[in-house]
């Protein structure tokens, strides 16, 4: 590595609380791909590392380092970058996915711009109803809903947009210049909770093998980071409400290696399953807009007390400090009401975007590496964890704790073929071709157990 690379692996690390002395065990090869005028390439090959180093630490404590100690860390920058973008590469028989709706976007306004996010109907029907347009539902009517939505936002100012969304639940933040430093979001903060016995998992050849983790995230950075435990050999079962449907695109990318059921948390019958399940669960991840869980009674405190020993890892998009806590958001959103929408911007003033949901991934592994770490402590203390992460957080780092370790970080032939880094398999969705996992350790699993199947249909049920 590089003096500049191993700093930003180190900088995560050691936010993850890992002993300094494995850092030595990470090497990077390949093109890294991911240009920007932020060091996006520096952030997702340090979260990757990250992740990989503590799955190499927890599988050496559970005998899958054949007694070599921690296996050696090798980094595929161009795995990292192809995985980065999963959304943009996957295939089904196929079809490419859809990333963004029409109304999701950056929008000219009377004073600025501001940033949309109506991916979900519920989200556009939200958007359009804060600023009195009739909603038709998609489909044929787009064209004129872009037209309405494009007229009414060029005649408001962006702040005014933005906080009539916050009130009506819908979701648009107003393009922001960075701050001139972080607001004081921590990249990751672990808390032990309780006390205990130590409690070792038995040996293994996979890190996370035998470990159950209930999934109540969405999107993409929770997805991210259960998708990579459940690669690892983690039993990742992700909950959903029922009236809550998913994108089966999105749903699709991140659902390798997990299963996925449908549950009522609000329902007796429903929530005595959930009841059941946690009783044995070993992790519980997050990713719902803070408060939000704690109102059916399944706020950290709450879980860690009915389940001493447990890890519950929490993910939220704008922190847990400040005026913005408790907010929707998306990775887009916080681009832009952070400043790195200005720092992108184009040579015409438009507000840039990342060359990845960079804020959505980076979160996502480096909330892989601290459950892992978590198991890890856990297995020498027995105590429970409450783990937080944000995008905003990273994006805090992104723009104020990295450097750049390329001197060119534009430079075009710096960028990886992501064939090599695809691979294609059979599925209840139909044919994928599908990004390969970017973790890599001496002894990492090539790919996952199972693919994604189709939204809610499992059983909620351990294996």
């Amino acid at each position: 590595m590089t003096q500049q690379q191993d700093a930003a692996t180190a900088q995560a690390w050691t936010a993850l609380g890992g002993p300094g002395a494995l850092l030595e065990r990470v090497s990077f090869h390949g093109p890294a791909g991911l240009p920007a005028r932020l060091p996006v390439r520096e952030l997702a090959r340090a979260t990757v590392a990250a992740c990989s180093l503590a799955a190499a630490e927890l599988s050496a404590a559970r005998g899958g380092g054949s007694g070599r100690g921690v296996p050696a860390v090798r980094i595929d920058e161009g795995a990292v970058a192809t995985a980065f973008v999963s959304e943009r590469h996957l295939r089904i028989d196929g079809r490419p996915l859809t990333t963004f709706a029409p109304l999701s976007g950056f929008w000219r306004t009377a004073d600025g711009w501001v940033r949309t996010h109506a991916n979900y109907p519920h989200h556009r029907a939200r958007l359009l109803a804060a600023l009195g347009l009739p909603d038709d539902g998609g489909g044929a009517g787009d064209a004129q809903a872009v037209r309405a939505l494009a007229g009414i936002l060029r005649e408001s100012a962006a702040e005014q947009v933005q906080e009539r969304a916050f009130a009506a639940g819908a979701l648009a933040v107003a393009v922001a210049p960075p701050a001139a430093g972080p607001a004081g979001h921590p990249l990751v903060e672990s808390v032990r909770v309780g006390a205990g016995v130590a409690r070792p998992l038995p040996p293994a050849a996979l890190p996370c093998s035998g470990v159950r983790i209930l999934d109540l995230t969405r999107v993409i950075a929770g997805p991210v980071a259960t998708r990579t435990l459940a690669l690892l050999g983690a039993d990742v079962l992700r909950i959903d409400p029922p009236r809550l449907p998913e994108s089966p695109d999105a749903h699709a990318d991140t659902g390798f290696g997990k299963r996925s059921a449908r549950l009522d948390l609000a329902a007796a019958d429903d929530r005595a399953v959930f009841e059941a399940l946690l009783a044995t669960a070993d992790v519980v991840v997050t990713g719902y807009r803070p408060g939000a869980l704690d109102l059916l009674g399944l706020g950290p405190e709450a879980l860690l007390e009915r389940r001493p020993g447990l890890v519950v890892a929490q993910l939220d998009a704008w922190g847990r400090i400040g005026p913005w806590a408790g907010r929707r958001g998306f990775d887009s959103l916080v681009q832009a009401g952070r400043g790195i929408a200005v720092v992108e911007a184009g040579p015409d003033g438009r507000p840039g975007v990342l060359p990845a949901q960079a804020l959505d991934h980076g979160t996502g592994y480096l909330l892989a590496a601290a459950v892992q770490r978590a198991l890890t402590d856990r297995a020498q203390d027995g105590c429970g964890r409450r783990l937080r992460l944000s995008l905003a957080g990273t994006a805090d780092w992104l723009l104020h704790g990295l450097r750049p370790a390329a001197a060119d970080p534009h430079d075009p032939a710096d960028v990886p073929d992501p064939a090599p880094r695809l691979a294609e398999s059979d599925s209840p969705l139909g044919r994928l071709r599908h990004a390969v996992s970017p973790v890599g350790y001496d002894g990492a699993p090539a790919g996952w157990a199972r693919p994604p199947g189709h939204w809610g249909t499992d059983a909620p049920v351990w294996l």
